[in-house]
Protein backbone atom coordinates (compact mmCIF):
# COMPACT_ATOMS: atom_id res chain seq x y z
CA UNK A 1 0.00 0.00 0.00
CA UNK A 2 2.35 2.61 0.56
CA UNK A 3 4.84 1.58 -2.11
CA UNK A 4 1.90 2.27 -4.19
CA UNK A 5 1.43 5.57 -2.26
CA UNK A 6 4.91 6.25 -3.24
CA UNK A 7 3.93 5.69 -6.78
CA UNK A 8 1.08 8.05 -6.82
CA UNK A 9 3.16 10.73 -5.22
CA UNK A 10 5.77 10.29 -7.77
CA UNK A 11 3.27 10.43 -10.59
CA UNK A 12 2.63 13.20 -12.93
CA UNK A 13 0.24 11.72 -15.50
CA UNK A 14 -2.06 9.47 -13.52
CA UNK A 15 -4.81 8.14 -15.65
CA UNK A 16 -8.04 6.31 -14.03
CA UNK A 17 -10.27 3.49 -15.52
CA UNK A 18 -13.24 3.02 -13.22
CA UNK A 19 -16.23 0.40 -13.50
CA UNK A 20 -19.21 -1.03 -11.44
CA UNK A 21 -17.29 -1.44 -8.54
CA UNK A 22 -16.38 1.71 -7.68
CA UNK A 23 -20.56 2.89 -7.72
CA UNK A 24 -21.77 -0.52 -5.70
CA UNK A 25 -21.04 1.32 -2.44
CA UNK A 26 -22.90 4.01 -3.65
CA UNK A 27 -25.93 1.59 -3.67
CA UNK A 28 -25.96 0.49 -7.47
CA UNK A 29 -25.38 -2.81 -8.59
CA UNK A 30 -23.13 -3.97 -11.02
CA UNK A 31 -23.50 -5.94 -13.60
CA UNK A 32 -21.26 -9.22 -13.71
CA UNK A 33 -20.55 -9.73 -10.35
CA UNK A 34 -22.04 -12.28 -7.84
CA UNK A 35 -24.65 -10.13 -7.21
CA UNK A 36 -25.14 -8.05 -10.43
CA UNK A 37 -28.30 -7.31 -12.64
CA UNK A 38 -27.20 -9.92 -15.20
CA UNK A 39 -26.13 -12.81 -13.20
CA UNK A 40 -29.26 -12.71 -10.97
CA UNK A 41 -31.34 -12.02 -13.90
CA UNK A 42 -30.54 -12.90 -17.48
CA UNK A 43 -33.29 -11.54 -19.11
CA UNK A 44 -32.34 -8.22 -18.04
CA UNK A 45 -29.47 -8.42 -20.71
CA UNK A 46 -32.14 -8.14 -23.45
CA UNK A 47 -33.36 -4.85 -22.80
CA UNK A 48 -29.93 -3.10 -23.41
CA UNK A 49 -29.54 -4.90 -26.67
CA UNK A 50 -30.04 -2.37 -29.32
CA UNK A 51 -31.63 -4.98 -31.81
CA UNK A 52 -33.90 -5.42 -29.28
CA UNK A 53 -35.13 -2.51 -28.31
CA UNK A 54 -36.00 -1.16 -31.71
CA UNK A 55 -37.62 -4.44 -32.71
CA UNK A 56 -39.85 -4.65 -29.87
CA UNK A 57 -42.38 -2.06 -28.56
CA UNK A 58 -43.28 -3.92 -25.20
CA UNK A 59 -39.39 -4.56 -24.31
CA UNK A 60 -39.54 -0.71 -24.81
CA UNK A 61 -42.23 -0.33 -22.22
CA UNK A 62 -40.37 -2.44 -19.90
CA UNK A 63 -37.04 -0.90 -20.29
CA UNK A 64 -38.99 2.47 -19.08
CA UNK A 65 -40.22 1.26 -16.22
CA UNK A 66 -36.35 -0.26 -15.51
CA UNK A 67 -35.38 3.66 -16.10
CA UNK A 68 -38.22 5.00 -13.41
CA UNK A 69 -37.10 2.52 -10.85
CA UNK A 70 -33.18 2.51 -11.13
CA UNK A 71 -31.37 2.83 -7.89
CA UNK A 72 -28.51 5.22 -9.53
CA UNK A 73 -31.25 7.84 -9.38
CA UNK A 74 -31.06 8.32 -5.63
CA UNK A 75 -27.22 7.53 -5.55
CA UNK A 76 -24.94 9.90 -4.06
CA UNK A 77 -21.00 9.66 -4.56
CA UNK A 78 -19.02 7.80 -2.28
CA UNK A 79 -15.63 7.57 -0.75
CA UNK A 80 -13.95 5.86 -3.75
CA UNK A 81 -15.83 8.56 -6.15
CA UNK A 82 -14.12 11.37 -3.97
CA UNK A 83 -10.69 10.17 -3.62
CA UNK A 84 -10.77 10.91 -7.55
CA UNK A 85 -11.01 14.56 -6.91
CA UNK A 86 -8.65 14.78 -4.27
CA UNK A 87 -6.50 13.13 -7.34
CA UNK A 88 -7.38 15.94 -9.73
CA UNK A 89 -7.38 18.83 -6.95
CA UNK A 90 -3.24 17.40 -6.27
CA UNK A 91 -2.98 18.20 -10.47
CA UNK A 92 -2.12 13.83 -11.02
CA UNK A 93 -4.70 13.20 -12.92
CA UNK A 94 -4.81 13.58 -16.43
CA UNK A 95 -7.94 11.37 -17.55
CA UNK A 96 -10.75 9.81 -16.22
CA UNK A 97 -11.71 7.20 -18.66
CA UNK A 98 -15.26 5.60 -16.74
CA UNK A 99 -17.18 2.42 -18.38
CA UNK A 100 -20.12 3.54 -15.67
CA UNK A 101 -23.49 5.56 -17.21
CA UNK A 102 -24.26 6.81 -13.60
CA UNK A 103 -22.67 10.44 -13.81
CA UNK A 104 -21.25 10.37 -10.04
CA UNK A 105 -17.76 11.22 -11.20
CA UNK A 106 -19.25 14.71 -12.26
CA UNK A 107 -21.87 14.56 -8.93
CA UNK A 108 -18.36 14.03 -6.81
CA UNK A 109 -16.64 16.96 -8.30
CA UNK A 110 -14.25 15.72 -11.08
CA UNK A 111 -14.00 18.03 -13.72
CA UNK A 112 -16.46 17.06 -17.27
CA UNK A 113 -13.98 18.19 -19.43
CA UNK A 114 -11.54 14.99 -18.05
CA UNK A 115 -14.32 12.66 -17.57
CA UNK A 116 -14.63 10.30 -20.85
CA UNK A 117 -18.04 8.23 -20.06
CA UNK A 118 -17.09 5.62 -22.66
CA UNK A 119 -20.44 3.68 -22.26
CA UNK A 120 -22.55 6.94 -22.36
CA UNK A 121 -24.65 8.25 -20.09
CA UNK A 122 -28.26 7.71 -18.54
CA UNK A 123 -28.80 11.13 -17.69
CA UNK A 124 -29.85 11.82 -20.75
CA UNK A 125 -32.22 10.83 -23.66
CA UNK A 126 -30.95 10.41 -27.56
CA UNK A 127 -33.73 9.61 -30.58
CA UNK A 128 -32.14 6.95 -32.41
CA UNK A 129 -34.03 8.35 -35.43
CA UNK A 130 -32.77 12.10 -35.40
CA UNK A 131 -30.14 12.09 -32.80
CA UNK A 132 -31.34 15.07 -30.95
CA UNK A 133 -30.26 14.41 -26.72
CA UNK A 134 -32.46 15.95 -24.13
CA UNK A 135 -32.28 15.26 -19.86
CA UNK A 136 -33.59 12.19 -18.88
CA UNK A 137 -35.48 13.87 -16.55
CA UNK A 138 -38.12 15.10 -18.95
CA UNK A 139 -38.54 12.02 -20.48
CA UNK A 140 -39.34 10.35 -17.77
CA UNK A 141 -41.55 12.59 -16.36
CA UNK A 142 -43.84 11.88 -19.26
CA UNK A 143 -43.75 8.44 -18.32
CA UNK A 144 -44.85 8.79 -14.84
CA UNK A 145 -47.56 10.88 -16.95
CA UNK A 146 -48.68 7.70 -18.67
CA UNK A 147 -46.69 7.57 -21.61
CA UNK A 148 -45.28 4.38 -21.71
CA UNK A 149 -43.04 4.67 -25.07
CA UNK A 150 -42.41 8.26 -24.95
CA UNK A 151 -41.64 9.20 -28.54
CA UNK A 152 -39.20 11.60 -29.65
CA UNK A 153 -41.06 15.62 -29.21
CA UNK A 154 -39.17 16.98 -32.43
CA UNK A 155 -39.34 13.95 -35.11
CA UNK A 156 -41.64 11.27 -33.60
CA UNK A 157 -38.65 8.54 -33.33
CA UNK A 158 -37.50 6.12 -31.06
CA UNK A 159 -35.90 7.18 -27.76
CA UNK A 160 -33.40 5.56 -25.53
CA UNK A 161 -31.03 6.31 -22.64
CA UNK A 162 -28.05 7.94 -24.63
CA UNK A 163 -25.82 4.95 -23.26
CA UNK A 164 -24.14 2.79 -25.31
CA UNK A 165 -26.48 -0.71 -26.02
CA UNK A 166 -24.90 -4.18 -27.22
CA UNK A 167 -24.83 -3.88 -30.94
CA UNK A 168 -23.94 -0.39 -30.74
CA UNK A 169 -20.43 1.14 -31.24
CA UNK A 170 -18.56 3.03 -28.77
CA UNK A 171 -18.06 7.09 -30.01
CA UNK A 172 -14.65 6.72 -32.05
CA UNK A 173 -13.60 9.91 -30.36
CA UNK A 174 -14.01 8.84 -26.76
CA UNK A 175 -12.08 5.46 -27.45
CA UNK A 176 -9.24 7.49 -29.20
CA UNK A 177 -9.00 10.11 -26.31
CA UNK A 178 -8.74 7.30 -24.25
CA UNK A 179 -6.15 5.74 -26.23
CA UNK A 180 -4.36 8.61 -26.15
CA UNK A 181 -4.33 9.54 -23.04
CA UNK A 182 -3.52 5.92 -21.59
CA UNK A 183 0.01 6.28 -23.96
CA UNK A 184 0.92 9.33 -22.65
CA UNK A 185 0.53 8.49 -18.53
CA UNK A 186 2.88 7.37 -16.42
CA UNK A 187 0.46 5.64 -14.09
CA UNK A 188 -2.96 3.87 -14.83
CA UNK A 189 -4.72 2.83 -11.78
CA UNK A 190 -7.40 0.53 -12.65
CA UNK A 191 -10.82 0.67 -10.25
CA UNK A 192 -13.72 -1.56 -9.70
CA UNK A 193 -13.36 -3.37 -13.18
CA UNK A 194 -13.14 -6.61 -13.87
CA UNK A 195 -11.00 -5.48 -17.09
CA UNK A 196 -12.94 -7.80 -19.47
CA UNK A 197 -15.13 -5.46 -21.91
CA UNK A 198 -13.18 -4.81 -24.85
CA UNK A 199 -11.91 -2.78 -26.26
CA UNK A 200 -11.83 -0.16 -23.51
CA UNK A 201 -10.03 -2.58 -21.14
CA UNK A 202 -6.70 -2.57 -23.58
CA UNK A 203 -5.82 1.00 -22.85
CA UNK A 204 -4.19 -1.27 -19.67
CA UNK A 205 -1.67 -2.95 -21.92
CA UNK A 206 -1.24 -0.02 -23.81
CA UNK A 207 -0.14 2.20 -20.57
CA UNK A 208 1.83 -0.84 -19.49
CA UNK A 209 3.40 -0.76 -23.36
CA UNK A 210 4.23 3.04 -22.71
CA UNK A 211 6.29 2.40 -19.82
CA UNK A 212 3.35 3.43 -17.38
CA UNK A 213 3.09 1.11 -13.67
CA UNK A 214 -0.08 -0.25 -13.55
CA UNK A 215 -2.15 -0.22 -10.40
CA UNK A 216 -5.24 -2.66 -10.11
CA UNK A 217 -7.84 -1.58 -7.01
CA UNK A 218 -11.01 -4.43 -6.86
CA UNK A 219 -13.14 -6.14 -4.86
CA UNK A 220 -12.33 -9.96 -7.41
CA UNK A 221 -9.74 -10.88 -9.65
CA UNK A 222 -9.46 -9.19 -12.71
CA UNK A 223 -8.45 -10.75 -16.20
CA UNK A 224 -5.52 -8.71 -16.10
CA UNK A 225 -3.74 -8.92 -12.65
CA UNK A 226 -0.72 -10.52 -13.77
CA UNK A 227 0.08 -7.49 -16.23
CA UNK A 228 0.02 -5.24 -12.86
CA UNK A 229 2.54 -4.03 -10.97
CA UNK A 230 0.30 -4.04 -7.57
CA UNK A 231 -2.89 -5.94 -7.57
CA UNK A 232 -4.97 -4.30 -4.27
CA UNK A 233 -7.98 -6.63 -3.16
CA UNK A 234 -10.95 -5.01 -1.03
CA UNK A 235 -13.14 -1.93 -0.59
CA UNK A 236 -13.02 0.58 -3.20
CA UNK A 237 -14.27 3.35 -0.55
CA UNK A 238 -12.12 2.14 2.03
CA UNK A 239 -8.93 1.24 -0.57
CA UNK A 240 -8.65 4.63 -2.37
CA UNK A 241 -8.47 7.66 -0.44
CA UNK A 242 -5.47 6.53 1.64
CA UNK A 243 -4.15 5.99 -2.02
CA UNK A 244 -4.29 9.49 -3.21
CA UNK A 245 -4.37 11.48 0.71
Amino acid sequence: MSEVRGWIDAAERVVVLTGAGISTDSGIPDFRGPQGVWTRNPGAEKLATLQNYVADPDLRKRAWRSRLESPAWKAEPNAGHRALVTLKRRGKLDTLITQNIDGLHQAAGSSPARVVEIHGTMREVVCLDCGERAPMERALARVRAGEEDPPCRSCGGILKSATISFGQGLVPEDLRRAERAAARCDLMLAVGTKLSVFPIAGVVPVAKRAGARVVIVNAEPTEMDELADAVLRGSISELLPPLVE
